[in-house]
């Protein structure tokens, strides 16, 4: 017990009459008079109550500002006023001998403890030491701690290696922008930090590991958001060696339930088999590829019922509508609501209803009702009765789907009875396409991973590239598992044969030996017998996130940057000196 004999979260009535030792951060202070006081005192464990009675031990207390650590000695007594709130309620402890541990300098601090998650969060990032003493906070990174631990535990039994990959590797274009660290010894060359262990996963499966897995640091030069932290993150890298998706799902699947019913906020959680939904039809129905399934609202095409009805941005275009049966909510709610899309969305979403009668009417009512038979048609594809709200997109497929996928999330949130929010609902969203066209480029280009096995291998391509099939319907052998809403990972089966991923490169127009410069190690290994591996890497971020009900992901890392990727405590990044910029041989080069 270190310098103590019981936490201040562990005495209890069955303790009275106990001299004891405790020690902890001096959270309140409250004077009677005379030389009478209540301290509250804090440890990791919880709080206990001291009570100050005589003039010296006042005089010690006097002396402190709160915050200070302290070591108290005494005996435990009933307390006369029952605290039934905290576990240590019954009790209290009466000064024999207080030892000041470590002095609080500061008469005010930058907020109250117990309240930090209200300061500003500029205060709370550059003061983490104390905001993480209030317990609110703490438990989150102690929720972590567990899923983290339990993760292993399970994997572990599950047969997988953990296996540590390095920090310091090559670049390697994973999607984001890397990391670079100057290589001293190498002038002129760089470092990465790795966006993902990805190629050494692989590697490890081509060496013979049949089952690896790994809590794995990851590092990207992208935005924050509220589901995403900038600069580094966590996840539970995993591979498995002569495996196909369905090996990977099994093991998830049997692994994340029990961990989200016991450590959840909610106790509910999906249970093997996961839904499966292709790319295709989630962008249909839900407007995401990542859709909330405690939601039971769905998206629908009314391009043929409305393109033709008068209304002008719908002309051309196609237009996708959420109808919202039941719905209580006011024309200044609707009006915010949409608002609220076009700000996510970036493009507007109309609106109309049919009022108690089964009568259309609000929003675009009147273009709706130009024409009984459009009337009639929207009706019937909707399925509209009496309170139903219809709310609509249009734009380019991709902006229409992208505006109803909005509309699905803040609707089912908004609207009564149209979601159950105190569950975890996960679902697999499986055969994304293998390309895309770029919106910056306008050439094909990989769609998500550029080492996803293409469904149909070697073949598809070769018709692909005969000019026999569209290489925007060739479909990757990839996944991404879903939980509420948030994606926790993406993964595939993997392409792991060299003559394979030389004709997917050469889709996007890059060569043999342009392949082979890339990506050396993993040709190479490649050549010499891989076999079939597939896997996945749930974030541990994102995952405590859900789990804690935090909206923020910041809220559930010990030491997180801020939205602009400073650690504004640490003062990180900053200047370096001169001579370690001439050692690097690097220079400066200010922009006019």
């Amino acid at each position: 017990m270190q310098s103590r004999t019981h936490t201040c979260g562990e005495l209890r009535k069955t303790n009275v009459g106990e001299t004891v030792t405790i020690v902890g951060w001096m959270e309140n202070v409250r004077e009677v008079g005379g030389n009478l006081a209540f301290v509250v005192m804090r440890d990791f464990y919880g709080t206990t109550q001291v009570v100050v009675e005589t003039e010296d031990i006042m005089a010690i207390i006097k002396s402190l500002n709160k915050e200070s650590t302290i070591s108290v000695t005494g005996k435990v007594r009933e307390r006369s006023n029952i605290n039934n709130k905290i576990p240590t309620g019954e009790i209290e402890i009466v000064p024999e001998k207080i030892e000041v541990l470590g002095k609080c300098l500061h008469a005010e601090l930058p907020f109250e403890i117990n309240h930090s998650r209200n300061a500003d969060e500029s205060f709370r990032l550059k003061y983490r030491y104390l905001d993480l003493r209030n317990p609110e906070v703490k438990d989150n990174i102690v929720l972590r701690c567990n899923v983290v631990s339990a993760l292993r535990n399970s994997m572990n039994e599950h047969g997988f290696l953990e296996i540590t990959t390095p920090i310091l590797t090559a670049s390697s274009p994973e999607g984001a922008r890397d990391y670079l660290v100057p290589a001293r010894k190498h002038p002129g060359k760089f470092y990465a930090l790795p966006q993902a262990p990805q190629q050494f996963k692989q590697l490890l499966m081509t060496a013979g590991f049949d089952r690896y897995f790994q809590i794995a640091p990851c590092f990207r030069d992208e935005d924050a958001r509220g589901d995403r932290s900038p600069g580094e993150f966590y996840q539970m890298d995993m591979e498995m060696a002569f495996a196909s998706k369905e090996d990977v799902f099994a093991v998830l699947e049997d692994v994340l339930p029990p961990i989200f019913a016991k450590y959840g906020k909610y106790n509910i959680a999906s249970t093997a088999p996961f839904k499966r939904i292709p790319y295709l039809q989630a962008m249909e129905e839900y407007g995401s590829d990542k859709p909330d399934l405690r939601i039971d609202l769905r998206v629908f095409d009314v391009t043929d019922e409305l393109q033709s009805c008068g209304f002008e941005p719908f002309n051309g275009n196609t237009i996708k509508a959420v109808p919202v049966s039941n719905c209580t909510l006011t024309r200044k709610q609707i009006d915010a609501i949409c608002a609220d899309i076009e700000v996510q969305a970036g493009a507007k979403a109309y609106w109309f209803k049919a009022d108690e009668t089964g009568a259309i009417a609000g929003g675009i009512a009147k273009f709706v009702n130009a024409d009984e038979k459009t009337a009639e048609a929207i009706k019937a594809k909707l399925n509209i009765a009496p309170n139903t709200l219809v709310v609509v997109g249009a734009g380019k497929k991709g902006l229409a789907q992208k505006i109803s996928g909005v509309a699905v999330k803040m609707l089912g949130s908004a609207c009564e009875g149209h979601m159950d929010k105190e569950r975890y609902e996960f679902c697999w969203i499986v055969d994304f396409p293998m390309y895309e066209i770029g919106e910056e480029s306008g050439d094909l280009e990989f769609c998500h991973n550029p080492f996803s096995m293409p469904i149909g291998g070697k073949e598809i391509l070769e018709k692909a590239k005969n000019g026999e099939v569209d290489p925007l319907s060739i479909m990757a052998d990839q996944y991404d598992l879903v939980c509420n809403g948030i994606e926790l990972s993406s993964g595939a089966v993997r392409n792991h044969d060299p003559e394979v991923m030389v004709k997917a490169f050469e889709m996007v127009r890059l060569g043999e030996e342009e392949v082979k410069a890339k990506f050396p190690a993993m040709y190479n290994a490649f050549t010499y017998g891989a076999p079939p591996h597939a896997g996945i890497a749930p974030g541990v971020d994102r995952m405590v996130m859900l789990l804690a009900g935090e909206e923020c992901i910041r809220e559930i890392i010990a030491f997180p940057m801020n939205k602009n990727a400073q650690d504004i405590m640490m003062d990180a990044p900053s200047e370096v000196e001169q001579k370690q910029l001439d050692e690097l041989h690097i220079a400066i080069v200010k922009k006019d």
